[in-house]
């Protein structure tokens, strides 16, 4: 009876540990929450980008995770790509951005 009893919590044991190991964060996916959180903010980038007359937005990317800004394409200056990381920056939300935009 002793043996059935062990076994029972042993399995009831791996099974608890089993549920809180799958509820732990990772750094590398979103919640839903965060996904949505970042959808808005690279649209709000985009728009930005569109609506600056120096930028041409057929040719930078936004990308965002976590509230970090991913901007990549080609410009037609450095000016222009800083200029696309000062658009980036200024947007409510944006903790950081990565510029990769290549100058042609």
């Amino acid at each position: 009876m002793k043996k059935g009893n062990f076994i029972g919590l042993f399995f009831t044991g791996l099974v608890l540990a089993a549920l809180i190991a799958g509820c732990a964060g990772s750094y590398n996916k979103e919640s839903t929450g965060e996904y949505i959180d970042d959808s808005v903010l690279t649209a709000k980038v985009k728009a930005d980008i569109f609506n600056d007359p120096m930028l041409k937005v057929f040719q930078i990317e936004v990308e965002s995770f976590k509230g970090t800004v991913q901007l990549s394409g080609f410009v037609d200056s450095a000016k222009a790509a800083a200029r696309a990381a000062e658009v980036a920056k200024a947007v409510h939300g944006v903790q950081a951005v990565k510029n990769s935009l290549v100058v042609k």
